[in-house]
């Protein structure tokens, strides 16, 4: 990839990596569906007023009943899915479940036409990645691994992230994937919305909530899907799923600078594992064409 590519991927992994932390200060004072509905109304209203003003939005809303199914894959099964998850598992654990999406999307990549994700170093990279996450989250990660209903939900979340994107890539070639995916998040808004009603806080929340769920709706909703489908423009969706290993090296981060949690030496060994393999992962000959 050229610096510029290198540049929006590691942004992307950023704005998707710092979520974990806002979402861990919103949901001390409010429900999960207010949450979500939060931040998925304020994204779908920035790609909304992006892709209006490009003058696509009312075109790619026509393909409504795709789009739907689009973000049952993508955004409204595995947000509950997680969420409902992580009431038995480890973060470590869920995040390392969820860093099996880059496999899953080369699966369906390969089922949607690109069998360039199957190059040999690429397959190594992936490889090296998830062993630089296991050092990352920690092997103390494995001990509530015989939770099989909760690990089965986030590898179904996982399953449906990998899915969605190359089936809205296959079905739809030319759509504006911004566009798209503001429909998709209006739709889950209205989806969760009859869950926030019943939600509600007692009382109003702190400003720290508040502000978090601001920069969840902002950066991390809006920004980030604007610099995901920005990097799937460049590298295809197999290899932009592999923003999912950079988000756990982000949140680790995170803990080390905000939180001030030790740095161990799983992190020591993780870090350059996760960035060795994420940039062997993501390399794609020229030659190759996604069909």
């Amino acid at each position: 990839m050229k610096s510029r590519d290198w540049f929006l991927f590691l942004i992307a992994g950023v704005l998707w990596g710092i979520p974990y932390l806002f979402i861990s200060i919103a949901v001390n004072e409010l429900s999960p569906a207010i949450v979500i509905v939060t931040r998925s109304t304020i994204g779908a209203l920035i790609l909304g007023a992006l892709t209006i003003a490009q003058k696509t939005f009312f075109t790619e809303i026509r393909h409504w009943k795709l789009i739907f199914i689009y973000a049952i894959g993508e955004l409204i099964g595995p947000w509950f899915f997680i969420t409902h998850a992580q009431e038995k598992l480890s973060s470590g654990l869920t995040s390392l479940l969820v860093c099996t999406t880059p496999i899953w999307a080369t699966v369906f990549a390969s089922i949607y036409g690109d069998k360039s994700v199957w190059e040999g170093k690429r397959i190594v990279g992936l490889g090296v990645g998830f062993t630089g996450i296991i050092f990352l989250v920690g092997l103390e990660t494995f001990s509530n691994i015989g939770n099989g209903y909760a690990i089965g939900e986030v590898l179904l979340a996982s399953i449906g992230y990998a899915w969605a994107v190359n089936m809205i890539i296959k079905k739809l070639p030319n759509a504006d994937l911004l566009a798209i995916n503001a429909v998709a998040l209006a739709i889950t808004s209205l989806v969760y919305l009859p869950i926030a009603l019943f939600n509600l806080p007692t009382e109003m929340p702190s400003t720290k909530a508040i502000t978090s769920l601001i920069v969840l709706g902002v950066f991390c909703t809006g920004g980030g899907f604007i610099s995901f489908f920005l990097v799937i423009r460049k590298m295809g969706a197999a290899r932009a799923s592999l923003v999912t290993y950079m988000n756990v090296m982000v949140a680790i981060l995170l803990g080390i600078i905000v939180l001030s949690e030790p740095i161990t030496l799983g992190i020591l060994i993780g870090l350059p594992l996760v960035l060795v393999g994420s940039y062997l992962a993501s390399r794609k000959h020229e030659s190759a064409v996604i069909q």
